[in-house]
């Protein structure tokens, strides 16, 4: 018996001291994201190494969202001594209002310096909404470009409500008041409103194309229906100009705009989102595995949770590109 309890103490005292470490692990993992945080804010927004003279080189990758601190970045990039900017490009897409709201601030942009798209992967629906400011788009071959239209997207869960014995009752000024809202089959007149409102924006999003890479109506038709397209294909169907990479933007820099080719490329960040930071996605995995939950990030990863829980932040109306897989 006096063995059992000295082994039940021992093995109390071991847990104790391994909640400590795990805790005290917990600790230090976010207060290095507190420093982290501190330090991007000091020093991703505006210039990380840029002089005067040189090319900056700015990229535009993951979800696209309304953010303000990125468009007062690229002003002070307009009004920088840089001779020129190269967007890099590797988006699927995002919110239809934050794509256009980076549209508008890379016109802006491309109105003081002379600029260059290249797409690193992928340029789809919202990233190419971005594209578009620039005169000239260069991708690598294999990179998928396109994904020309508008997505709105709600769940519904009458059904599931109904199996439940739940019932949501409302009072509302008009029929179309919060319509969708998914706690009921969505009615003939509110599917209307909302495809009103998609056709809308999806007009806007084809004039775009159509202004901007001087697209006859017959090409518009080809490439508008939503699809996706390697860079073979689109610079066939005129949706980028060239293939080629960053050396081959320098270059067309050099040639149209008279930069000096020999000007150094050094990166201008522009302040992401917390969430967005990469250190985030580090310690997070790091804190899991100091709880012992050993490859729950990596299976998050892989299985796409991660990405799907980042789309539930975006309202409103998508111009994003992302395909279901499965196993």
């Amino acid at each position: 018996m006096s063995l059992d309890a000295d082994h039940i103490v021992d093995r109390r005292r071991m847990r104790r001291k391994l909640t400590f470490w795990r805790v005290l692990a917990v600790v230090m993992v976010v207060a290095a994201i507190a420093g982290g945080a501190a330090l991007s804010s000091s020093n991703i927004a505006g210039f990380s190494d840029l002089t005067s003279g040189s090319i900056a080189r700015i990229k535009i990758s993951g979800l696209i969202r309304g953010d303000q601190d990125r468009v007062e970045a690229l002003e002070r990039l307009g009004k920088s001594g840089a001779r020129a900017v190269i967007v890099h490009i590797d988006s699927p897409g995002g919110t239809t209002a934050g794509a256009e709201q980076l549209y508008e601030s890379l016109v802006l942009l491309k109105a003081k310096k002379p600029m260059v798209v290249v797409v690193d992967g992928l340029c789809a629906s919202g990233g190419y909404i971005a594209a578009l400011a620039s005169d000239h788009i260069i991708a690598q071959s294999a990179s998928l470009v396109g994904s020309i239209g508008v997505l709105f997207q709600y769940p519904n869960v009458a059904d599931l409500l109904k199996t439940v014995g739940v019932k949501v009752e409302e009072i509302k000024s008009s029929p179309l008041k919060a319509a969708p809202n998914g706690f009921e089959p969505t009615s003939p007149e509110a599917r209307a409103a909302l495809a009103a409102v998609v056709m809308d924006s999806y007009d806007w999003f084809r004039k775009l194309v159509r202004d901007n890479r001087k697209m006859d109506a017959a090409t518009l038709e080809k490439v508008a229906d939503g699809r996706v397209f390697t860079g073979r294909q689109a610079i066939e169907l005129k949706l980028i100009d060239e293939i080629g990479n960053e050396k081959t933007a320098v270059a067309w820099l050099a040639k149209e705009k008279k930069v000096d080719p020999n000007s150094p490329v050094r990166d201008y960040r522009l302040k992401p989102r917390i969430g967005d930071l990469p250190f985030l996605h580090v310690a997070a995995a790091f804190t899991l595995d100091a709880i012992g939950l050993t490859g729950l990030a990596r299976r998050l990863e892989e299985s796409g949770i991660l990405m799907t829980v980042e789309r539930l932040n975006l309202d409103g109306l998508l111009a994003l590109w992302h395909p279901v897989t499965g196993n």
